[in-house]
């Protein structure tokens, strides 16, 4: 059973989403791809979700696919095209499927340059497969040589297997227990991640807002982690060197990398 990512995604840019916040994420995720140009290059948005990131790219002149298991999501980002008008008439090639799947990585690889992409994105996507040590391997599989592997994944730690148990238990609770989940750790996430950053929480990064963050995070299964160390082993032993590698803010939150394939 997993959580629907697609409909949380809708909820949020029909009644979250405006001109502000679609301004944070184009900051943020251009400072998680500083020192890269856009223009001309091929880039691959593994689970773009409500598509900024993929959007972004396109109006930056990027050549871009994006990837994503729900269908919805495809959806969500067709709306999503109002907050970037410079590109309202071309061409964004979406592909609905696991990046588990044999089938989708095989297309994935049709749409793309023969070489592979230039750049391949995912954030906070690979640990929601179900099996993230091949989600990572089949997305860097796509990267061309000399090209970059975007990731961000979640953080281990001493909590994270109790996350574990409340995703689990919302993912198979009907739709009231999973509210209650929801309301009640509402307050818990809030002041912990205010102790934790001395930060407002509502102050969210990549155009999100924290009532929808917090019910990704909530009934976000599959759910796996893994450590700074865990993430540079894995990528490492396909070649990759990590050129950057970005703590998450909170120790159960994302850990940022950018890797780069040798030519």
């Amino acid at each position: 059973m997993q959580f629907d990512f697609g409909q949380n995604w809708a909820e949020f840019s029909d009644h979250a989403l405006t001109s502000e916040r679609v301004g944070q994420a184009r900051t943020d995720f251009l400072r998680l791809l500083e020192g890269i140009p856009m223009l001309g290059r091929s880039i691959l948005d593994i689970g773009f979700g409500q598509g900024l990131s993929l959007l972004t790219a396109a109006s930056l002149g990027a050549k871009v696919v994006g990837c994503d298991i729900n269908p919805k999501c495809g959806d969500v980002v067709r709306r999503n095209r109002k907050f970037f008008p410079n590109i309202a008439d071309s061409e964004i090639p979406v592909v609905i499927g696991s990046i588990l799947d044999e089938a989708t990585v095989r297309t994935l690889q049709e749409q793309g340059p023969a070489s592979g992409y230039d750049i391949v994105h995912s954030w906070g996507v690979l640990h929601h497969t179900g099996d993230m040590r091949q989600a990572i391997a089949n997305a860097a599989s796509l990267v061309k040589p000399g090209g970059y592997f975007v990731v961000a994944l979640y953080n281990r730690h001493w909590s994270s297997q109790l996350w574990l148990a409340v995703k689990w238990l919302y993912v198979k609770s009907p739709r009231i227990v999973q509210k209650l989940l929801v309301y009640g750790l509402y307050p818990v996430i809030w002041f912990a991640k205010l102790l934790v950053t001395g930060a407002n929480p509502w102050r969210k990064e990549r155009g999100m807002d924290f009532f929808y963050d917090v019910v990704d995070w909530v009934g976000g299964y599959p759910y796996e982690y893994a450590s700074i160390d865990e993430v540079k082993e894995i990528v490492g032993s396909m070649g990759f060197e990590c050129l950057r590698a970005v703590a998450a803010q909170v120790p159960t939150g994302c850990n940022e990398f950018l890797f780069k394939k040798p030519v």
